[in-house]
């Protein structure tokens, strides 16, 4: 197999001939058909994320093929499409996984940051953590769904019944959940980096209502705002934005540090949440949701030799995502 290592914080992404990986007990050895950057793959490069494992394959938003099963294996079958998200291994006994909330577990695994992920021809993964997918699947077109798409999901579903929804970055996510909001009849108003016109053009493509500068306050008050940016000054500037009672969804894994706000921004029962990876009953949710949702994906492929352009395309701001193809 092929595959892109990171063996230092920072870079760079190194390519290297490996042995095809062999599946254990329970695991299944996937073939990439596609892999998405994702903004955390921007993270764990960067070393924003903590313990590290050197060398790592990054990438989690995997969409292949199964190649061979490991003993034990019942399923997916031989030769089945499946998508492989960030989420890997849970222990599946501690509290929170017997409570069902298998994204809080205390011993977790994820893929391309504790187990080599998908910036590879091939990866080895926990069979019962892979997600089916259609045989009529596009895998360049469905490997976002893989984490910008559930991570989206699930930062909606946090803001509840609200109607006017913001969304703070509008990247890889954001574009996803606002196809979603249309589906479901929201509207949406769309924040991006200040000036970013090509982004607030693309936002207002995809039916927002509204697009400006992050630093601007909408037309409406909003009943929630949904942050995609690794940015903690969004987090103030969002809660100026929502209405008494709103809410304030986090969706990212890593954030820069929130500054000092008075706390009248927070009154009136306002709330600030976050969202912590993924469960596989997300999985089930929205790839049922997807296609009734028209959901389509504005990607850009790379091969799997220009990983570090498809990253820095990513750090840049593409529109979209950007998607390995080995």
């Amino acid at each position: 197999m092929d595959a892109m290592v990171l063996h230092r914080i920072g870079g760079p992404l190194v390519r290297e001939s490996r042995p095809d990986p062999v599946p254990g007990p329970g695991e299944v050895r996937i073939r990439v058909e596609a892999c998405a950057v994702c903004r955390t793959d921007l993270h764990v490069i960067d070393g924003d994320l903590p313990d590290l494992r050197l060398p790592i394959v990054p990438g989690h938003e995997i969409v292949g093929r199964v190649e061979a099963a490991g003993a034990g294996v019942i399923g997916p079958a031989v030769g089945a499409r499946v998508g492989l998200p960030w989420l890997g291994h849970t222990c599946g006994h501690c509290a929170y996984c017997r409570m069902g909330r298998e994204n809080l577990c205390d011993a977790p695994g994820f893929t391309g940051y504790t187990r080599d992920g998908g910036f590879a021809t091939h990866v080895r993964a926990e069979a019962a953590f892979t997600i089916p997918l259609s045989e009529a699947a596009d895998p360049v077109a469905t490997a976002p769904l893989l984490c910008a798409g559930l991570i989206g999901w699930r930062t909606l579903r946090m803001a509840g019944e609200a109607t006017t929804i913001g969304l703070y970055g509008f990247g890889a996510a954001a574009h996803i959940v606002a196809q979603i909001c249309r589906h479901q009849g929201r509207r949406v108003y769309a924040f991006t980096r200040p000036g970013d016109r090509q982004a607030q053009g693309f936002a207002r493509d995809l039916g927002a209502a509204w697009a400006g500068d992050s630093e601007t306050r909408p037309p409406v008050s909003l009943d929630a705002a949904l942050i995609f940016a690794p940015d903690g000054a969004l987090v103030p500037a969002a809660l100026r934005a929502v209405r008494k009672g709103g809410s304030v969804v986090c969706g990212g894994i890593h954030m820069s540090d929130i500054p000092a706000f008075p706390y009248a921004l927070l009154w009136g029962e306002r709330r600030v949440l976050s969202v912590a990876n993924l469960t596989r009953e997300d999985a089930k949710e929205f790839f049922a949701l997807a296609p009734r949702a028209g959901i389509v994906t504005r990607t850009r492929v790379f091969r799997l030799a220009e990983a570090e352009a498809a990253v820095a395309a990513h750090r840049a701001g593409i529109e979209g995502a950007a998607v390995l193809v080995p």
